[in-house]
């Protein structure tokens, strides 16, 4: 079994499940990744009230302390196949809080096309949280035979745009303050799998390497 550090990825707690991938930041935090069900509707709401009124803005295109309620349920309705959605714990925390959420979204099964969105609440912005978000969520797309994420960014958000040009993101439309981008999953994780940092991203690689060998799903 693949492992981070001393902590082995398949690791069961009571805030992960044994589906989650563990590891560990370059800070020492233990961390785990794990996808999103109805049950983290709490979780979720405290995570975006902790986000400052300007992540809020750029993730949401809105500042106001929580979006509205069907914006909540649709962000928990994961199915895996149409939505897939995955978040990071902070198990350094007793109450183990949600650092940040990825979603890919697609209308129906034969899309090819999802789109794409990441957010990270504040207190763990430098540490790599979106890069190891992005690629669990990739390794799940590729798995789904999705091939590319579509991606829409306030045009003032570099940091956004500045991420999602790493991946190899292309723009491909303006609508006003929006950016429109498009990332090839297959290239993007290409990239990814080049980066040494943060120093999880080995693991989150070697998690989803050892499920494609044992043929199993995640």
């Amino acid at each position: 079994m693949a492992e981070s550090g001393n902590i082995p990825l398949d690791l069961i707690s009571h805030s992960c499940g044994g589906a989650s991938i563990h590891t560990r930041l370059e800070d020492g935090r233990t961390i785990c990744i794990r996808t999103v069900t109805p049950k983290d509707e709490d979780r979720l709401r405290a995570g975006i009230a902790r986000m400052s009124p300007r992540s809020r803005y750029l993730r949401f295109f809105s500042g106001g302390a929580s979006p509205p309620d069907w914006v909540i349920e649709r962000l928990l309705d994961a199915d895996g196949v149409l939505h897939l959605a995955w978040g990071a714990l902070d198990l350094s925390d007793p109450d183990h809080p949600a650092m940040g959420v990825v979603h890919a979204m697609r209308p129906d099964k034969g899309d090819a096309v999802a789109e794409f969105s990441v957010g990270v609440v504040d207190a763990y912005h430098g540490l790599g949280i979106g890069r190891l978000l992005t690629a669990t969520l990739l390794l799940d797309a590729a798995g789904g035979q999705l091939e590319a994420f579509r991606a829409h960014v306030l045009s003032e958000n570099e940091a956004a745009r500045s991420f999602i040009k790493r991946l190899g993101g292309e723009h491909v439309a303006q609508d006003g303050p929006q950016a429109e981008y498009r990332v090839e999953v297959a290239p993007a994780l290409a990239r990814l799998r080049e980066e040494s940092r943060p120093g999880g991203l080995a693991a989150i690689f070697a998690h989803f390497d050892a499920r494609e060998a044992a043929g199993d799903g995640v």
